[in-house]
């Protein structure tokens, strides 16, 4: 090859290369941004089962069970449950620390549906997030015990001295007897219930008998299929809701109605068909219907995230 064809070679494969270097500039710039951590793991949380006699109960802490939405600080960014970003307000996270920290977002007793419809927005509502606590109530990366849990958390959430971020008060009750009088006023002051942990046990997640919840009622979801029509002060309204409860396996999926619970904007504009609500009830029938089925609210997204589900 003589000296003038060698240079156009070169020549052309200069150029070519300038041009796909341009090209590939050209498409990172035009395309869209892809979001960073887009999906987050689940983080893997430790989950309550029932509270049931003869546990030693002394070798529990108990608190109080808060209605709100579980928030999961992974040290750098608040998650739910599920691993989905909360977007919280840049100063309500201001200064937490690099540890992992399990616990509650609360805006007080009977304000669920404030919790969640501020928790969820994807942008902030300033004012709305001023009323929200995070009740911080364990640390799972701490390699201790829950009794050692403790003082480490109470530690991290003095240090920080936020009132927005509170540690979840721990106690121990010398019996059954007691406990349940905890209960009573715990629930005669609105409150959700109580939790025992067991002092011996380390952070893992999944259901075990180291987490258990203390409730008067149970809270069960069913589909609404259908609506009955209220009579006397209800005429015109919603008498009931006609709801389906999940089949066990084997079984047909049994129907009942829910007409307690129900507020007058309810009855007036009663949840759809195939909406999905939350009840509460008190045990069950021969047949398997839940025993006083009171409508509690539509369920959210954002449900499944409550601390003892």
């Amino acid at each position: 090859m003589n000296s003038r064809l060698a240079a156009a070679v070169r020549h052309f494969k200069a150029g070519t290369a300038w041009v796909g270097l341009m090209f590939m500039g050209l498409v990172l710039v035009l395309a869209p941004a892809i979001p960073l951590h887009a999906t987050e793991p689940k983080p893997a949380l430790m989950l309550a089962k029932v509270y049931h006699p003869g546990i030693a109960l002394q070798d529990y802490w108990v608190s109080e069970k808060y209605d709100g939405m579980r928030g999961y600080w992974d040290g750098h960014q608040l998650r739910t449950r599920g691993g989905e970003t909360i977007f919280a307000p840049a100063w309500f996270t201001a200064g937490w620390p690099v540890v992992a920290m399990d616990g509650e977002l609360w805006a007080g007793r009977g304000a669920f549906q404030q919790t969640v419809s501020t928790v969820r927005k994807q942008t902030p509502d300033n004012e709305a997030w001023r009323s929200i606590r995070f009740m911080v109530f364990d640390l799972p990366a701490h390699g201790g015990t829950f009794t050692e849990r403790i003082p480490a958390l109470n530690a991290h959430i003095q240090a920080i001295d936020q009132p927005w971020l509170q540690a979840v008060p721990q106690w121990k009750v010398t019996s059954h007897q007691a406990l349940g009088k905890l209960l009573t006023l715990n629930v005669k002051a609105k409150g959700e219930g109580l939790m025992l942990h067991r002092g011996a046990s380390l952070y893992r997640g999944g259901r075990s008998d180291d987490l258990l919840k203390v409730k008067t009622h149970e809270d069960a979801e069913a589909v609404v299929v259908g609506h009955t029509s209220g009579q006397g002060k209800y005429a015109g309204a919603l008498g009931a809701l006609q709801v389906e409860m999940p089949a066990l396996p084997g079984q047909k999926p049994l129907r009942f109605n829910i007409g307690t619970g129900l507020s007058d904007a309810d009855r007036k504009s009663p949840p759809a068909i195939g909406t999905t609500v939350t009840y509460r009830f008190q045990g069950f029938n021969d047949s398997g219907i839940p025993r006083f089925a009171s409508f509690l609210r539509i369920r959210s997204d954002a449900e499944s995230n409550k601390p003892s589900d």
